[in-house]
């Protein structure tokens, strides 16, 4: 048997034959898209880099509309929330890599945020439920505050005489 097949995205070992179906890109667990609403566009990319900075397009910018993804109403309410500026008025996340060399490091380091965001949005928040303290707490609260106040007024001096 050869060596295990690494999926750019997850960056783990895959099942091929778990793999969604052809022509889909698996974005995150139970989400995947068509590979043709992934478009990423290559620019030179700024800051020092002398001639590869100067002759090669690295810089990766990934594009993918919200309403493309299929996610359920919450989930892409929250992931519109996470996306932040990141998100267009147009309704399309746009996710941008220039730290490596290379187009293809560029362009997995877009999918592995891409997929980040949408793991993070998958998360239910807690819902918070209002406690009350308890009897017992609100008397001892109120015992030690009665301590402290006693102890300071006790320090006061010995008052006109």
């Amino acid at each position: 048997m050869g060596a295990p097949i690494l999926h750019p995205v997850a960056m783990r070992p895959t099942n091929p034959a778990a793999d969604p179906a052809p022509g889909r890109a698996p974005l995150a667990p139970g989400v995947s898209v068509p590979a043709s609403a992934l478009e990423f566009n290559f620019v030179a990319s700024g800051g020092p880099g002398g001639q590869n900075v100067n002759k090669v397009a690295t810089k990766a910018e990934l594009r993918v509309r919200l309403a493309d993804l299929g996610l359920p109403g919450p989930v892409a309410a929250r992931l519109a929330v996470l996306a932040g500026r990141r998100l267009t008025d147009a309704g399309e996340i746009v996710i941008s890599s220039d730290g490596h060399r290379s187009q293809s490091r560029n362009r997995e380091e877009c999918l592995v945020r891409l997929r980040e965001l949408i793991v993070r949005a998958q998360v239910r928040p807690k819902v918070r439920r209002k406690t009350k303290p308890s009897r017992g707490s609100v008397e001892r609260r109120l015992e030690s505050k009665k301590r402290r106040g006693g102890i300071k007024r006790d320090r006061g001096g010995a008052g006109e005489d």
